[in-house]
């Protein structure tokens, strides 16, 4: 998938995630948390109020710690936090800017207290064995928070400030009232929202039909969220009335309601990002990341092992294709999400990871010491004095190392020059570029981007390294989509190069990635790729000048290929 990034980074948009800073106590414990009475206390403002709030001494050790992210001012309290085992239900990211639930604020005060209790709680929301389970009860002894309802606990609601203020107070042991009342979620406010009126009529053994007057409807800008009066008026009537109180998650709302915002415009590359995407999308672009090594699927809901990546820990570990992976450091993988199952996969560089792995039918575990895995992109081989440079990606390594690879390439005076682009999805644009450089004389149009208000032509800015006279294969599939397709349709309009396979996937649109601060995005389509002579690629693809199917027998695309130049 292409994005288009024309100075990657610079054309995204990114807002940085920022953290509260400390602040000294001014009368109580509660003092410590820096979230507003309504608002969702975050992991790492938790973490940090509770070790001020207990007095606990932190230090400035410079020791290593398995976790992706710790921000400087959290550094101090995360380590004495994960000395005493209490961020061990986070996993390797913590993800410190998001919020912290009722149960795991629990789960973080009887842990850093080295508190036990096994005492039972019956609530239908806590599961028996859990270290909540153990929190609540540690909880209902000591008087910390009050359960919700008889039935339900509310371990899985987001902590509000003035619950956590409460909270710390109770731990620390100040007087603080005898009842709790809970606090009811509050609905999304805005200044141009007014209050509604509801009118609630209820028949015997006859459905409930809500009737709510909306107040400030009727806004004709285009740029205002449409409807969001009823959305805004949804929430807040659920927050007031769902029976289920615990079950209602602002942040899952949230993404949801994204997630079907950007689903409504029907456009399958256009996606919204929750903050594990966005993750896995910029891993893409750097072309690294830090983990065992293995390309993986999710096949049947078990983390599948495609193919472990030559010289991986996954591969030195004996992993093969068709490995499922069923648990990682004793977590069941089963019964997670796809990103979520691989984030308990990858970790720190240096770090190790027990796998229990299922192979045709047979458990056994394994230990992978982690490492950082160079994702594969650029694969150089010689037919004789034909080159054949096959391109699994345009990424960061593409648009760094490959023209200095083609010049090796030309320093060996090849016969000709098969570029395999068979299953490459494509990538960035300036990586596309950077291909096409190496085969058009400078300033060639490679590609037209037709946006809504305005068509640009993209060039090439530097000479290239294969001369000119030297032949040219482009290998295609049904694989080989966006920047793949870039770059074949730029090769065969200008005639540089004999396109040999089928027609290509047709994905020629233009994504541009938005970053929010909660490390969650937006990948949207911007405009539209033509070829340079106004070809359209998006659906239709590019038809190679030679239709050869690929059988499994034998390589027939690539046999012509290597006809065609000998």
């Amino acid at each position: 998938m292409t994005r288009y990034i024309s100075k990657l980074f610079l054309s995204i948009f990114i807002l940085t995630v920022v953290f509260p800073s400390q602040v000294q106590a001014t009368g109580n414990a509660g003092d410590y948390i820096n979230a507003k009475e309504n608002q969702v206390v975050s992991r790492g403002d938790f973490v940090r109020a509770s070790i001020k709030a207990l007095g606990i001494q932190t230090s400035k050790s410079k020791r290593k710690l398995p976790y992706l992210r710790i921000p400087k001012a959290l550094r101090s309290y995360v380590e004495v936090a994960h000395d005493r085992r209490a961020l061990d239900m986070f996993g390797n990211d913590l993800q410190l800017a998001r919020g912290i639930t009722r149960g795991q604020a629990l789960v973080i005060l009887v842990k850093i207290k080295s508190l036990k209790s096994n005492d039972r709680v019956r609530f239908r929301d806590v599961r028996s064995g859990t270290p909540e389970a153990g929190a609540v009860s540690v909880s209902q002894k000591l008087g910390w928070m009050t359960p919700q309802s008889k039935s339900h606990f509310g371990v899985r609601r987001m902590l509000k400030g003035s619950e956590a203020k409460l909270l710390l107070r109770r731990v620390t042991g100040e007087v603080v009232p005898d009842r709790e009342v809970p606090e009811r979620l509050q609905p999304i406010r805005s200044s141009t929202f007014a209050p509604t009126k509801a009118t609630v009529k209820i028949k015997s053994k006859e459905p409930q039909y809500v009737k709510v007057r909306l107040t400030g409807v009727g806004t004709n800008s285009s740029s205002r969220l449409p409807k969001h009066q009823i959305l805004e008026t949804i929430w807040r009537y659920i927050n007031d009335n769902f029976v289920y109180p615990d079950n209602i998650d602002p942040e899952k709302a949230a993404y949801m309601a994204a997630e079907a915002l950007v689903n409504s415009l029907g456009d399958k590359y256009s996606t919204f990002l929750r903050p594990s995407g966005i993750s896995n999308l910029e891993t893409q672009i750097r072309g690294t990341v830090t983990g065992i090594g293995a390309q993986v699927e999710q096949k049947d809901g078990i983390l599948t092992i495609v193919t472990p990546l030559r010289s991986s820990p996954a591969e030195a570990a004996g992993l093969k294709p068709k490995d499922q992976i069923i648990k990682a450091d004793g977590v069941d993988l089963t019964t997670l999400g796809f990103m979520e199952a691989v984030d308990r996969v990858r970790g720190p560089k240096g770090s190790t990871v027990l796998l229990t792995i299922r192979r045709n039918g047979n458990e056994f575990e394994v230990e992978v010491k982690r490492d950082e895995i160079k994702v594969p992109e650029i694969d150089i081989t010689w037919q004789g004095t034909i080159a054949v440079v096959k391109l699994l990606q345009f990424g960061k390594t593409t648009e760094n190392e490959l023209r200095g690879l083609m010049a090796q390439v030309q320093s060996k005076n090849p016969s000709g020059v098969i570029l395999d682009l068979r299953s490459n999805p494509g990538g960035l644009l300036k990586a596309a570029n950077v291909v096409l450089s190496n085969f058009l004389p400078k300033g060639t149009d490679i590609a037209s981007i037709v946006s809504r208000d305005r068509t640009r032509v993209d060039a090439t800015t530097v000479s290239p390294t294969i001369r000119q006279n030297i032949p040219l294969i482009i290998l295609v599939n049904e694989g080989s989509a966006s920047a793949s397709e870039i770059v074949a349709g730029a090769l065969q309009d200008h005639n540089r190069a004999t396109i040999v396979g089928v027609n290509t996937f047709g994905k020629g649109t233009v994504q541009q990635v938005v970053r929010f601060n909660d490390e969650s995005g937006l990948k949207v389509t911007i405009a539209e790729w033509h070829t340079p002579n106004g070809k359209k690629i998006d659906e239709n693809g590019i038809r190679p000048d030679l239709v050869v199917k690929y059988t499994s027998e034998r390589d027939e695309q690539m046999l012509k290929a290597l006809e065609l130049l000998r």
